[in-house]
């Protein structure tokens, strides 16, 4: 029998080691070893004894037989990645640049087994009549403890050996001499945790659909049967994209598949959970950030096995192991949290369609305001469109109104309430109607701004905004440059100039003092903290125990709430603001959002953007609700300045402990760069440093590569890779890619 070799990638976290090195499959091990097993292995000179993960099996050796090892052992209680997922981890270490080992641990969340957990029964084994005489002749013969219990097995015949212990003080002893007696068996059960709770569990019917919701049903699915290019469904907000998802998902449950529903925050997951579950009832689960190891493993094992069909939760929620994974969604595409932040820094849509087109999936992105990224794609043909332009149940959108905020300072008022704000408050406490409050925090670190006349220092080379340092300088941290503090607007000379410093808390005083006959709750990062902080508020304010909720992002984002009249947008600048070109996409995609939260069912809704720049083309999108307008405007935009989705940008991270090795480092890759980029065609920006130069004492730079094509961009960040491998000097320096 010709031996089996098995390509191992190590579980180092190393470049240099972030290579597959080969080893005998001994006979023993044949039948446990296959692709995605987590296996043990004598490395090094030293033979240390380490793990591994195998992504690939063959009977031909690449090296003098004799001098290959053999694998020790598989990893006791270790899960085992099926090879669809290997291959992801591959396609995302070659995407966004990491090591192997980094994309294996992203696309393998729980990579130990944990003891499951058991519950015990004790079952009465008896007919009731020879349950009767046993207990008779225990009472006879005083036997207390075993009477108490078949007293209590006669009425419930299958009660938890906890619940007995509590109820009739039993003992172990007890319950084995009446099982020896055949009076009782112990069952046990695996128990999972993390299953969903205090939801609702009768079934629902399926709603009914509107023309125009079926119209966009039937076309995706017959696009699937015919090019299966990834669907967008941009519908206003309100218009029942969650009942599109519903019914996609039943017909892909009816073929036996499996479905996985991504939503952007975890304070989302209450009301998804609650839709879901009342249609679905036990198939649907959750995961997310909050839950334990133990509970996120216990849920991952019942996707496995078959046991749910849709699974519901936050980025990582795409790697779920279905054995026959069927339809991947995406809610609220645009969100910037389905990027992640680490390494490797991929983007969960773009990872999705890889795992979709790996597994013969299908892909359904949903969103009021698409990103331009999702928008561009549709205009190329490379995504399906279908639109939603109705709200649900013929609701109206609401009315929407900006207060210019230079006309209340005029006036008088420096309250973060304008007057009109502040009079639809009360009107709605005066109808017993309930109003939100979102203070868009997005960005607003830093930049300047002047109160009087609206005016923004910008970078007059990349036109974003300057941010402040602690050092009182404005920054660039596009392509570096610097100027001096202002203390009065260049425009018109006024002293009101500076950053945003109003909080969500400060905004709470300000409610309450104001309006001290209303119920205020607060959401934000300090009260949703725990498992179920966000999901208290939300249902607390679902059922109306409050008046005004005042929060951050995560009030706007998908919550539906009927009796929500009002929508007041505080600081609408202030993401648009921010030193990112991104910054008008981000403000148009708050507000508009933030403004759907208000008139989702019959009551009439009304909005109000407090805003210092009400002329600026995204505020006025918003107001109108024309993504169309915004786009054109944007892509514009993003075109002549050479901006994503128009070019493509790959931004290099350096974080090191020495601001001067950093600095040389960067500017040796810039160097580099600048040597290769005739053959690249690109256009490098900086070094400069980060919006948030120094964390835990790392300082960080970032350097722009602008390039027309993706497959370059990868070309290129392998070179760089490679460069930086053999030269020492960046060996304390913390390297990260990141693309767009």
């Amino acid at each position: 029998m010709s031996s089996i070799y098995a390509d191992i990638i190590i579980d180092i976290s190393h470049e240099k080691l972030d290579r597959t090195f080969q080893y005998i499959v001994p006979e023993s091990l044949l039948e446990k070893v296959s692709i995605g097993t987590q296996v043990q292995i004598p490395f090094g000179n030293a033979n240390r004894n380490i793990t591994g993960y195998v992504i690939g099996l063959g009977s031909k050796a690449r090296y003098e037989v004799g001098k290959i090892k053999a694998i020790q052992d598989v990893v006791p209680m270790s899960v085992s990645a099926e090879s669809r997922m290997i291959s992801l981890a591959g396609w995302i270490r070659k995407t966004y640049g990491s090591t192997m080992i980094q994309a294996l641990k992203t696309v393998m969340p729980v990579k130990q087994k944990l003891r499951e957990k058991e519950e015990r029964y004790l079952v009465l084994q008896l007919e009731e009549d020879a349950a009767r005489e046993k207990l008779a002749y225990y009472q006879q013969k005083h036997q207390t403890a075993r009477a108490r219990l078949l007293e209590g097995l006669l009425e419930k015949p299958r009660i938890t050996a906890q619940e007995a212990a509590k109820l009739f003080r039993t003992t172990a002893e007890v319950v084995k001499s009446m099982q020896e007696q055949g009076v009782l068996k112990v069952e046990s059960e695996r128990v999972y945790r993390g299953l969903i709770q205090d939801q609702e569990k009768e079934s629902v019917e399926a709603a009914v659909l509107t023309p125009e919701q079926n119209q966009v049903l039937e076309a995706i699915c017959q696009e699937w049967e015919q090019q299966n290019r990834p669907c967008l469904i941009q519908g206003v907000t309100g218009s029942g994209k969650t009942l599109v998802y519903m019914e996609l998902m039943e017909r892909i449950l009816k073929e036996g598949r499996q479905a996985i529903l991504l939503i952007p925050e975890i304070a989302l997951t209450y009301q998804n959970v609650q839709r879901f579950f009342q249609r679905f009832g036990d198939v649907v689960t959750v995961l997310n950030s909050r839950m334990s190891q133990a509970e996120r493993f216990d849920q991952m094992e019942r996707a496995r096995k078959g046991e749910v069909q849709i699974v519901i939760g936050p980025r990582s929620a795409l790697f779920t192991p279905f054995p026959n994974l069927g339809l991947i969604l995406i809610d609220e595409e645009h969100e910037t949290s389905y990027k992640s932040e680490g390494t490797p820094r991929y983007h969960a849509r773009e990872t999705a369609i890889e795992r979709a087109r790996l597994e013969g999936a299908h892909v359904v992105l949903g969103s009021a305001t698409p990103s331009m990224e999702a928008s561009y794609a549709c205009r190329r043909g490379r995504y399906a469109l279908f639109l939603l332009q109705n709200r649900y149940q013929d609701a109206v959108l609401p009315q929407v109104y900006a207060v210019d905020m230079r006309e209340e300072l005029k006036s008088g008022n420096r309250s973060i309430l304008s007057r009109p704000l502040a009079e639809a408050i009360q009107k709605r406490l005066e109808r017993g109607e309930q109003s939100m409050l979102f203070l868009n925090r997005r960005g607003y670190a830093g930049f300047i701004t002047c109160r009087s006349c609206g005016y923004v220092v910008k970078c007059p080379h990349c036109d974003v905004s300057l941010t402040m340092h602690s050092d009182g300088r404005l920054n660039c941290h596009y392509c570096g440059y610097q100027t001096e503090a202002l203390t009065t607007c260049p425009s018109c000379g006024s002293p009101y100039i500076g950053g945003f410093r109003a909080g969500t808390q400060q905004i709470e005083q300000v409610v309450k003092k104001q309006f001290p006959e209303a119920q205020v709750l607060r959401m934000d990062l300090d009260t949703a903290r725990g498992k179920t902080g966000s999901s208290d508020i939300l249902q607390s304010f679902a059922r109306r125990e409050a008046d005004i909720l005042i929060g951050t992002q995560m009030i706007v984002k998908g919550h539906d709430f009927p009796y929500v009249t009002l929508m007041g947008v505080l600081a609408a600048d202030l993401s648009l603001l921010a030193s990112d070109y991104h910054a008008a996409e981000r403000t148009y995609q708050l507000l508009v959002q933030a403004v759907g939260r208000a008139g989702r069912s019959s009551l009439a809704g009304e909005a109000v953007i407090q805003t210092y720049h009400p002329e600026h083309y995204s505020i006025q999108a918003a107001i109108r609700q024309d993504y169309d307008a915004f786009y054109e405007e944007e892509i514009s935009y993003r075109m002549l300045l050479g901006y994503p989705p128009a070019v493509n940008l790959m931004a290099i991270h350096g974080a090191c402990q020495s601001e001067e090795i950093l600095a040389s480092a960067m500017e040796y890759l810039k160097r580099y760069l600048l040597r290769v980029k005739k053959e690249f065609k690109t256009q490098v920006i900086g070094p400069a440093g980060e919006s948030v130069s120094k964390i835990n004492d790392l300082y960080r730079y970032v350097l722009y590569v602008r390039q027309g094509e993706s497959e370059d961009l990868c070309v290129l960040r392998e070179k760089l890779e490679r460069y930086i491998e053999i030269n020492k000097g960046f060996d304390p320096v913390y390297i990260q890619f990141d693309y767009n």
